[in-house]
């Protein structure tokens, strides 16, 4: 076992599916000698070549139809689009094309591509780098979305999203980019759609993706000291969530915190409390709750930056209001 950085397991396992299967290559801008905007590609193109190391033109649109015609092939494409901004300049592509063969070709056309792109808010990367807006993939019915946490997630999710005959979001939050943690060097996979409880308790559930994942866990040992036992539950696949786990866990605690770095309205976290609303009031010790960013472009300034997201210290706070908070329904 090696302490590795999120960037470096996930090109391991990027890597390591490129050697077990031939059809597997990467596309994008910048993905051959330069290795990718975060060096996420870092030397595949002398170990594979220019065929299976691709460069492609400034254009998300042209990269996703490009990776959808290849899928529909027999070839497993993982195309890289940097930012999750720009993906809305392919989003025909990915929600009319990728999305819908399937269905519409009555399960003849497979569609296995990965589209790989850099979310959330990072060092003033400002109005147009620091989007979380994986709640449009989240209602395309026909894709899959995955946000990894840590390290050992990034690998064993990337290699089950390779595998997957879906197309599947893969997304990397930049903050995390240089974490380190323990990542075995053998391939692994984990499955998608399953939750991982990464802290347990018995006072309130938070659900928590991505970068905020360890902002709950520092918020919880805070609250630990303060006599709150918190559970963390990191859904890791956003579509399709793991909604047992989830419910399993507030009819244990009675009480429920969604925290992420996606806007409120019509959000991951909406739809959590949404979903809990509807099948686990009964268990509710008080009115399920939501964190998320305001709801504004997101600024240049550092301090403007760190006022509008999610932090541990907030995560605290709004666990400590919840705590006080009256009977669901009083």
């Amino acid at each position: 076992m090696r302490r590795i950085r999120f960037v470096e397991a996930l090109r391991e396992g990027m890597r390591q599916e490129m050697e077990r299967d031939p059809t597997v290559f990467v596309m994008g801008e910048g993905v051959g000698p330069h290795g990718s905007c975060f060096k996420q590609t870092d030397g595949f193109c002398a170990a594979f070549g220019v065929d299976r190391c691709r460069d492609t033109p400034i254009s998300e649109l042209a990269i996703a139809g490009a990776a959808v015609g290849a899928a529909m092939t027999g070839m497993r494409p993982i195309a890289d689009l940097m930012w999750i901004d720009f993906s809305m300049l392919a989003a025909d592509q990915i929600c009319n094309q990728a999305a819908k063969l399937r269905y519409i070709s009555n399960g003849q056309v497979k569609v296995p591509l990965v589209i790989r792109m850099t979310t959330g808010a990072f060092k003033s990367n400002a109005a147009q780098h620091s989007g979380s807006f994986y709640s449009w993939y989240i209602n395309t019915p026909g894709l899959k979305v995955v946000v990894p946490s840590n390290p050992y997630d990034a690998k064993g999710l990337i290699i089950s999203a390779i595998r997957d005959d879906e197309p599947v979001i893969y997304l990397e939050h930049k903050a995390l980019l240089n974490v380190r943690d323990d990542v075995p060097e053998e391939p692994y996979a984990i499955p998608l759609g399953v939750a991982e409880i990464k802290r347990e308790g018995t006072d309130l559930t938070i659900v928590a993706t991505g970068i905020e994942v360890t902002h709950a866990l520092k918020a919880a040992e805070v609250l630990e000291k303060e006599g709150v036992s918190v559970e963390v539950i990191d859904p890791r696949t956003l579509m399709p969530y793991d909604r047992d786990t989830i419910l399993e866990s507030v009819r244990k605690t009675g009480r429920l915190l969604a925290v992420d770095e996606g806007f409120r309205y019509c959000g991951f976290a909406s739809e959590i409390v949404a979903m809990v609303a509807e099948n686990a009031w009964d268990a509710l010790k008080c009115a399920p709750r939501q964190l998320t960013p305001l709801h504004t472009t997101i600024p240049f300034s550092p301090p403007m930056e760190n006022y509008i997201f999610p932090n541990p210290e907030k995560i605290a706070a709004a666990a400590r209001a919840l705590m006080a908070a009256k009977p669901a329904g009083v």
